[in-house]
């Protein structure tokens, strides 16, 4: 059994996360924390998610215990990583990063961190958003030098960043395998004359708008045909699923960083 610690506990994904540990057979809720100061410090972990009653407190985010949890899962805010790395890594705890929209400060933090911890991070924990990127590299191998390469995502209406850590791992991958260069490649949105599309070019559309979970579309298309490939998310207990799969992967690995891919066996 796998002992979670569940950082922002009050957040919508720290909430489901609350509720995957109790439906999991092989995990069970260690702490559940949240800020200091927060008027939901104290209640049960399981009313707080919407479950059963779990006889564990919500606590504060400096009360919280450092030999309860094994792994610890983290889908707070970027704001927030940096302590929440500092914490892991003072008490030798692995963790399973969901946040998005990170820094490139954050991001080396994270691979700072990595030398002495051992740290999952990846921009999307489904299991099927994993295949995806898998597929899409196969897809670019065989038609991203024909192909004009377009990436749709949507989400709901409270994300704050765009485009989504999925799409932009999409394009990661379909970059890398077609040796381009994201940064220089990509277009975010179109208006106006734009010109004829350049070949070369990766293109990104986002949708925000109310509930949506999560949807992603890479597009390959030629003249005379496309492949659309999609992945639609309609709970979010497919990520938190997904994350607490990754922790039990994790609890014995040695220090360094690892991804969703490597949790599942799918080559990178």
């Amino acid at each position: 059994m796998t002992k979670i610690g569940v950082f922002g506990a009050n957040g919508r994904m720290g909430r489901v996360l609350i509720e995957a540990c109790y439906e999991h057979t092989d995990v069970s809720l260690g702490f559940a924390s949240v800020r200091d100061g927060s008027a939901l410090a104290g209640i049960d972990a399981g009313e707080l998610a919407g479950v059963a009653k779990q006889y564990i407190n919500v606590c504060e985010y400096s009360k919280q215990p450092s030999d309860i949890a094994d792994v610890i899962v983290d889908f707070t805010l970027p704001q927030a990583l940096q302590a929440n790395l500092d914490w892991c890594v003072q008490h030798n705890k692995p963790i399973v990063i969901g946040t998005t929209g990170l820094s490139e400060q954050l991001l080396s933090a994270i691979d700072t961190a990595a030398k002495s911890i051992p740290i999952v991070f990846a921009a999307n924990y489904s299991v099927g958003v994993n295949l995806l990127l898998s597929l899409v590299r196969q897809t670019s191998a065989v038609m991203g030098d024909i192909a004009d390469i377009e990436i749709v995502e949507a989400h709901h209406r409270f994300k704050k960043d765009a485009p989504s850590g999925t799409a932009m791992a999409i394009g990661e991958a379909i970059a890398d395998e077609l040796d381009r260069d994201l940064n220089s490649c990509a277009v975010y949105g179109r208006e106006g004359d734009t010109g004829e599309r350049e070949h070369q070019t990766i293109g990104f559309s986002t949708i925000r708008a109310g509930d949506i979970v999560g949807e992603h579309t890479a597009i390959f298309a030629t003249i005379g045909e496309r492949i659309e490939l999609t992945h639609k998310a309609s709970s979010r207990l497919t990520f938190a699923n997904g994350a607490l799969r990754a922790a039990i992967w994790l609890k014995t690995k040695p220090p360094g960083l690892y991804t969703m891919q490597n949790v599942l066996g799918l080559g990178e």
